[in-house]
């Protein structure tokens, strides 16, 4: 090497150098979007606190690849348009170099279409499956990991021999409830019941009378939010809770308030997450959290706490892949994995294993009465 090319490779060299502190001291913006108005902005306050407990544990352990991370958060409760357009603003506007979503499938719908692709986007809630957009990783639970162990786990335990399934007129419902039918019918139980109701509706008497009539000593609750705790109420007031037992895929902590503990009897809730899951990674968070946000932080529940997760594996895809690159992610994504409040979580196909816990009612609320260890998503999405 010559002393003009030494000084010239010197000269890169140096610059190179000067750019990796430099690099390290820029923010990692990351775009948050959870409902803060809508049907279900009751979440948003919960989500939000789980989001900033997630970048303030990462950021304590000095951030995603050497960058701390600072949030940008966006409500996602608008209609999916105007959704799109507020994370419009925080990629192209304010710089979010990453997105993490909590809020329903047609926002993550309008978003898959906005981002094509082009930035990492961790869809963290339950979902009905089926999403396999490239740089989209989804840590959601399926209706696969929800309903395969848990139908033959209450066939065994309660021997229901008749279900009714009931849901609201909506993708998941009832995705949830086709899948719930191949399972009930391995167990040998009857369908006896499917039905889709609108989110409007606010009186069930008419279902519950054909609930009743039917026989049904098993009832599959696919209904959200509101609709959801009004069913589940008039089902206890019509004196149903004593002759068939509740199964549901979306009954979380703040549901559960809104039925009230002395309409759950017989209730059961299949999910990946709850408040007092019984391990070392969930009583960690759970103290975090209070620590951080007091005794009048809004109640710690399933769908909030995904958003913690959302970042977690954003982190272990981002430190496998060198960087936030989606090309680079989508290979490294596949055997990603990390120990968090759900306990070990690997990705396969951009989906999650994962431990699922199914719950019944006492006085405190869920009590985990099974762990099903490291359930597939069920979903063949290619890497």
């Amino acid at each position: 090497m010559n002393r003009r090319d030494f000084i010239r490779s010197g000269a890169a060299t140096g610059a190179t150098l000067a750019l990796a502190p430099a690099l390290a001291e820029t923010p990692l913006k990351v775009a948050v979007l959870i409902p803060q108005s809508g049907p279900a902005g009751l979440f948003g306050p919960s989500a939000k606190a789980c989001a900033q407990l997630a970048a303030e544990t990462l950021n304590a352990r000095g951030g995603i690849l050497g960058r701390k991370l600072e949030l940008l958060f966006g409500d996602a409760g608008l209609p999916p348009a105007e959704a799109a357009q507020t994370a419009l603003k925080l990629w192209k506007g304010s710089g979010a170099a990453a997105i993490v979503g909590m809020h329903d499938s047609a926002v993550r719908g309008a978003l898959v279409g906005l981002f094509k692709g082009q930035v990492p986007y961790f869809y963290t809630p339950i979902y009905e499956g089926g999403e396999c957009a490239r740089a989209t990783y989804v840590n959601g639970e399926t209706p696969q990991q929800q309903l395969q162990p848990v139908i033959p786990w209450l066939a065994a335990e309660r021997k229901p021999t008749k279900w009714y399934l009931v849901g609201n007129d909506y993708i998941w419902g009832r995705n949830t409830n086709a899948t719930a039918k191949t399972y009930i019918a391995q167990t040998g139980a009857q369908v006896v019941g499917d039905e889709y109701l609108p989110f409007t509706v606010d009186n069930f008497d008419a279902t519950l009378a054909r609930i009743r009539d039917s026989g049904a000593d098993a009832v599959l609750v696919s209904l959200v939010g509101g609709a959801s705790v009004n069913f589940n109420k008039a089902f206890a007031s019509f004196g149903l809770a004593d002759k068939a037992l509740r199964l549901g895929t979306l009954i979380e902590e703040n549901t559960l308030a809104g039925i009230g503990v002395a309409n759950a009897r017989n209730l059961y809730s299949s999910s990946g997450y709850f408040a007092r899951i019984d391990t070392p990674g969930a009583k960690a968070f759970a103290q975090a959290y209070a620590a951080r946000f007091g005794a009048q932080a809004p109640a710690l529940n399933g769908l909030a706490e995904s958003t913690y997760e959302g970042f977690l594996m954003m982190d272990a895809i981002a430190r496998k892949a060198g960087g936030l690159d989606p090309a680079k992610m989508d290979a490294a994504s596949e055997g990603a994995s990390y120990s968090g409040p759900r306990g070990a979580v690997t990705m396969r196909n951009r989906h999650v294993e994962q431990d699922i816990y199914l719950a019944d009612v006492d006085a405190q609320g869920f009590r985990v009465v099974r762990t099903f260890p490291r359930v597939a998503s069920g979903q063949s999405c290619k890497v």
